[in-house]
């Protein structure tokens, strides 16, 4: 392995010294400390912290069982509630008990919240907040001028593993945990390795956030939002029982980090970074890119809102309309008026099934309907435009051709048809009947309704006959009955029902029943 010299061009840092003379801390008129060994340290863009060591605190310290924060260059701080002048101050000091390397000046030693102390005095040169500099260095250019141009969350990820390495910080490995709004699909796993160079990407689903792989990994850890963590793991103590640690071991890793990237709606998504130097990440290292996390994370929230927007929009709209709304149809009347065949396909008996299954059987009953006409209408080049209670519309639009779209609508119903009078097991073994009409015609498919809510649809009589042939089948007795156009067109054979009187509909239609074994 090439030990790589680390050097970074900023200057965050953490220096520990002691304090001459008398330093006492005060909450209001009551003494918290009294101390001639006190020391204060001084951490980049944070107010000093003066530190007692415990033999000196006055005040009585209840631990805080379960309470702790992690710092990921001092190590995990433990709490104390503070009690003075019969007041309770909750986890108002901490102190670091098996502290990291930078942190080893204070170990042991007690510190103060902001709200547990008023006040602290002391005999030597006032504490004054140390003269703060400007980060630089090829990394923090490339976030300020070049990163917003990556193309993909994938590019981003490594441009930014490759400006890290040549700002002299040996990072070896990236993972970016980020988390979706899709119904299958948890979030996306990015991971950047310096060695091969490339980004790995990977779709987690929900099912894998319940294995005890993830469970017990720093990702649940940091998503919860119990803070970051960090491990060297040549010399830090086993403060974290995370199985993945001995994995990254074998693979030559000292140094281990994951830190949250919060978005702006609060969620927390995950940034981790493996280091296989001899001597880990310093704390220059780390504090570069600290300073540059919260940088990071809006441009990863870029990429993600595109992301979620896109599957939001096709989970609830359908794929081909999500992309149309996403591609700016989003004004009232915004659409066109294309050719298409129709199909309405209505779940029988859906009264009766929810009295005797109860709703909970019921729901999960009425998912496996809609879940089997959508994945059958998709596959034939259709798109389901809308749940209606219990029963679903769908678009077959004549792209390639009348022909061709009629074909795809009987040959996806009579396919609906087989599938939901199958039994599922999930269901108890339960089989369903449906009631589909399908014409063909001109619709106008684009956005309808008031000012500020819009539905997109299609609007035509082709939608409405469609509808009212399924309602003439219940009543006929056909799982499929469709107009004699659609049927012609098809080739498939049917029975003719002859001119039939629709609800709402002004003329009588000439309409066909359709065998699901014939198509």
């Amino acid at each position: 392995m090439t030990v790589r010299v680390q050097q970074t061009s900023n200057d965050y840092g953490i220096v520990v010294e002691p304090l001459a003379g008398l330093v006492t801390a005060w909450r209001g008129e009551h003494l918290l400390a009294k101390s001639t060994n006190a020391r204060v340290m001084y951490e980049t863009r944070l107010p000093p912290v003066v530190y007692f060591p415990k033999s000196d605190i006055l005040a009585e310290l209840e631990p805080a069982p379960g309470y702790n924060t992690f710092c990921p260059f001092k190590g995990t701080a433990t709490y104390h509630h503070v009690k003075t002048g019969g007041e309770e101050i909750q986890n108002g000091a901490w102190c670091y008990l098996n502290a990291l390397p930078e942190g080893q000046a204070v170990d042991g030693y007690v510190a103060f919240m902001p709200e547990a102390v008023t006040r602290i005095e002391h005999e030597g040169a006032a504490i004054e907040r140390p003269p703060i500099g400007n980060i630089t260095g090829p990394t923090v250019n490339w976030l300020l001028r070049e990163a917003w141009l990556s193309k993909t969350p994938e590019e981003l990820t490594a441009s930014m593993g490759r400006k890290l390495v040549e700002d002299g910080i040996a990072v070896s490995r990236i993972s970016i945990l980020i988390w979706s709004l899709h119904p299958m699909i948890a979030g996306r796993n990015y991971i950047w390795t310096r060695d091969d160079d490339e980004v790995k990407s990977y779709a987690p689903s929900y099912e894998n956030l319940e294995s005890p792989q993830f469970r017990q990994s720093p990702l649940q850890h940091v998503a919860d939002g119990l803070g970051g963590v960090r491990q060297k793991l040549d010399t830090n103590p086993d403060e974290f029982n995370f199985p993945i640690m001995e994995d990254l071991k074998q693979q030559g890793v000292t140094d281990y980090v994951a830190m949250p990237l919060p978005f702006s709606d609060g969620r927390i998504n995950v940034m981790t970074l493996a280091s296989d130097h001899p001597k880990g990440f310093t704390t220059a290292n780390l504090g570069l890119i600290f300073e540059c996390s919260a940088l990071i994370s809006r441009l990863f929230e870029v990429f993600a809102l595109t992301s979620n927007a896109t599957s939001l929009l096709e989970t609830y709209l359908g794929k081909r309309t999500g992309a149309r709304v996403l591609g700016g149809e989003i004004r009232r009347g915004d659409g066109d008026v294309i050719d298409a065949a129709i199909l309405f396909c209505d779940l029988r008996h859906s009264t009766r099934l929810e009295t005797e299954l109860g709703r909970e059987a019921y729901v999960g009953l009425l998912n496996r309907f809609f879940e089997t006409t959508t994945d059958i209408v998709n596959a034939r080049d259709g798109e389901v435009l809308k749940f209606i209670g219990d029963a679903i519309l769908a678009i077959f639009p004549a792209s390639a051709g009348h022909d061709h779209a009629c074909r795809q609508a009987v040959a996806g119903a009579a396919e609906i048809v087989r599938a939901l009078a199958e039994p599922d097991d999930k269901d108890g073994g339960m089989a369903m009947d449906c009631a589909i009409g399908i014409a063909y015609g001109d619709v106008t498919y684009g956005n309808v309704g008031s000012k500020e809510r819009l539905d997109f649809t299609v609007i035509g009589s082709a939608a409405n006959i469609a509808a009212r042939l399924g309602d003439h089948g219940k009543v006929t007795g056909h799982a499929i009955v469709a107009s004699e156009d659609v049927t012609q067109a098809a080739g498939y054979a049917s029975l003719r029902l002859g001119r039939v009187e629709l609800h709402n509909v002004a003329e009588p239609v000439e309409a066909n029943a359709i065998s699901s074994g014939d198509a």
